[in-house]
C-alpha cells in the first residue's frame, strides 16, 4: 500500500489525467471509503484527488469519473430539479466534458451531439463564434468553461442562442469571481504568465464578474441564477464535495 502511495505521488496530474482510462481504476481502489461520493456514478472515497492551477483545491477531482465541483453541482442539478434523464431532447455540448460524454452518450432520451474546434472525443469540429448547425435546433445546449478562452465572447453567445430552440435550455458555466462587479478583460495581455495572474489561467482572456449573467441577457437570454448548493443540506455540500455559492447561470429563450 505504501508502495502504490509512493508511486501515485510521483506521477504528475496531468499524465494522471490523459491515462485515465487505465490509471483511475487503479486510484479509485486505492482510494475508496465512505467519507466523500461522486453523485455521477455514485462511488465514494476516503479523499478526493486535489486540483487547481497554481493553488490545489483539496478533495476537488473524483477519481473515478474525473469529475470537478462545478462537473457535480451540475448533475445534481440536472438529475433533482429537471427532466433532462426522462424527457426526448435533442442535446449539443461544446468542449464536452469527460466525466459526462460517456454517460449522456448511453441516454437513450438524447439524441446527444458533441463538438469543439480541437477535442479528439467531439462529434463535430466547430468554431463556437461559427457553428455548423441550423436556427433552433437543440433542445439543450451546454457549454461550460469555454467562454473565458473566446476573445469575441459575445459573438459565442449569439450563436448559443441562435442554435438554441424556443424555450430550449441552455447551462453556460464559467469562472466567475462573484465580489467583481464588472468583467475584467484586457486583450493586451498576451503571456501566458500574465494571463495566469490577471485572469487565474494561462489560455484565459477574462475573468468574469457579477455583469456575466446581463451580458447573456443582453443576447436574448432569460437567465435564473440558480445557487444550487443553497438548496442542498450541507452534510450533503460536503458529501458531494461542492463549492458553496457556485452559481448555476440556467438560460432559456
Amino acid at each position: 500500500m505504501k508502495l502504490f502511495k509512493l508511486i501515485l505521488n510521483t506521477i504528475p496530474r496531468p499524465i494522471l489525467i490523459k491515462c485515465s482510462y487505465w490509471v483511475s481504476p487503479l486510484i479509485s481502489w486505492y482510494l475508496k471509503g465512505e467519507a466523500y461520493t461522486d453523485p455521477i456514478d455514485g462511488k465514494s472515497f476516503r479523499k478526493l484527488l486535489p486540483y487547481g492551477y497554481g493553488t490545489q483545491r483539496l478533495n476537488a477531482l473524483s477519481p473515478s469519473t474525473l469529475s470537478l465541483e462545478r462537473h457535480r453541482l451540475l448533475w445534481l442539478y440536472l438529475k433533482n430539479e429537471t427532466d433532462f434523464f426522462s424527457t426526448k431532447k435533442k442535446v449539443l455540448h461544446i468542449a464536452p466534458e469527460q466525466c459526462f460524454i460517456k454517460k449522456f452518450k448511453k441516454q437513450e432520451n438524447l439524441i446527444y451531439t458533441t463538438a469543439d474546434l480541437h477535442s479528439p472525443i467531439a462529434d463535430v469540429k466547430a468554431d463556437i463564434c461559427d457553428l455548423p448547425f441550423e436556427d433552433g435546433i437543440f433542445d439543450v445546449v451546454f457549454c461550460n468553461h469555454v467562454l473565458e478562452h473566446i476573445v469575441d465572447d459575445k459573438k459565442a453567445m449569439n450563436e448559443l442562442f441562435r442554435v438554441l430552440k424556443k424555450g430550449g435550455m441552455g447551462i453556460f458555466q464559467v469562472p466567475q469571481d462573484l465580489t467583481k462587479e464588472h468583467t475584467y478583460e484586457d486583450f493586451t495581455i498576451t503571456s501566458s504568465e500574465e494571463r495566469t495572474k490577471h485572469f487565474g489561467q494561462y489560455d484565459h482572456v477574462r475573468i468574469y464578474g457579477k455583469d456575466y449573467f446581463d451580458h447573456l441577457r443582453a443576447i436574448g437570454f432569460k437567465v435564473n441564477e440558480v445557487n444550487y448548493s443553497k438548496k442542498l443540506s450541507n452534510s450533503l455540500v460536503k458529501k458531494y464535495c461542492l463549492v458553496q455559492g457556485e452559481i448555476l447561470p440556467v438560460c432559456t429563450k
